[in-house]
């Protein structure tokens, strides 16, 4: 119930402000949940915006609270509202909006694959449409030499995932590829939503030695209930960002969602001034790539860090 009060009293917000913009740029950012990585694009794109275009972007600001009818209802609002552009922070919310409008630009970012995620066959890099953005895809094969190089005893992974996003469908799909090939075997511990997280990771924890868990929003949600589950059992996670892995795993090869919210802002300012055509716009990449572990959960499953890891927070 909060939830849902939450969402409508910023919706009329936001339905109250939209008819007194007359000046500028007006970007609408839709974010899928509210959690540290997709908080971080956010603030990283606002930062790009206005430092580039200085008090000429007026941003509508919406929080789709991990609810899929949410970001339905405010791509909508935005399209109805005419804005100049629209900012679609993770899968669900780029999903929504390449559905919903053919006209206004939108910018995704924290999505790991557009290919897969807008269902282009033969994917070049390019969406050609009035879609482009940023990737938040980290190097698949190295995560899966990460997990051998921190557990080389490892006979069975388990991939625990939420099967209604499409891009950890991809990610979990790829790294099994890499990880059979160096003799590991993978095993699937999929779920739909929050309800089912709990009990998905227990299922994983006891049929497996290791967990991955790729960049899934629904996961990055609650890490919480995926750490309750495997401290007590003693099984570690090897996650697929920094955010998931402050929150429940060992360790990540992690890009910095801030940086990528940047990039995507300056792709922003381009669009908006007529610099570049979204629909030429390749989908760009965070150039850099950090290894990182949790002390914390190192320490409470007694595992010694890997040397040339550095811990999050430091």
């Amino acid at each position: 119930m909060k939830k849902i009060v939450a969402m409508l009293t910023a919706m009329m917000l936001l339905l109250a402000c939209v008819p007194a913009l007359a000046e500028g740029y007006t970007v609408g950012i839709c974010q899928f949940a509210p959690h540290v990585a997709l908080d971080a694009a956010t603030q990283g794109f606002k930062d790009a915006l206005n430092e580039l275009l200085p008090g000429q972007v007026t941003i509508l600001d919406q929080n789709a609270l991990g609810e899929f009818s949410n970001v339905n209802s405010i791509i909508d609002t935005f399209v109805g509202s005419n804005v100049d552009l629209i900012m679609a922070n993770a899968t669900p919310a780029v999903q929504a909006a390449a559905s919903a409008t053919n006209t206004i630009p939108v910018l995704g970012t924290a999505v790991t694959h557009y290919g897969t995620a807008l269902e282009i066959e033969d994917w070049t890099g390019v969406v050609g449409t009035n879609v482009s953005g940023t990737s938040d895809l980290a190097p698949l094969d190295q995560q899966a030499a990460m997990i051998k190089e921190w557990f080389p005893e490892a006979k069975v992974v388990g991939l625990l995932y939420c099967s209604a996003e499409a891009n950890s469908v991809f990610q979990v799909e790829t790294i099994a590829e890499y990880l059979k090939d160096m003799g590991i075997e993978c095993k699937d511990f999929s779920f739909t939503d929050a309800s089912d997280i709990t009990a998905a990771a227990e299922a994983a924890c006891a049929a497996c030695d290791v967990l991955y868990v790729p960049t899934d929003n629904t996961a990055a949600n609650n890490t919480e209930a995926i750490a309750n589950a495997v401290i007590p059992l003693g099984k570690p996670v090897i996650a697929g960002e920094e955010g998931i892995c402050s929150g429940c795993g060992v360790a990540t090869l992690s890009i910095s969602y801030y940086e990528l919210g940047y990039i995507t802002g300056q792709m922003a300012a381009k669009v908006l001034t007529g610099e570049a055509n979204i629909a030429e716009m390749a989908i760009e990449y965070a150039p850099n790539v950090t290894s990182k572990y949790n002390a914390d959960m190192c320490a409470a499953l007694n595992i010694t860090p890997v040397e040339g890891y550095v811990a999050i927070g430091e």
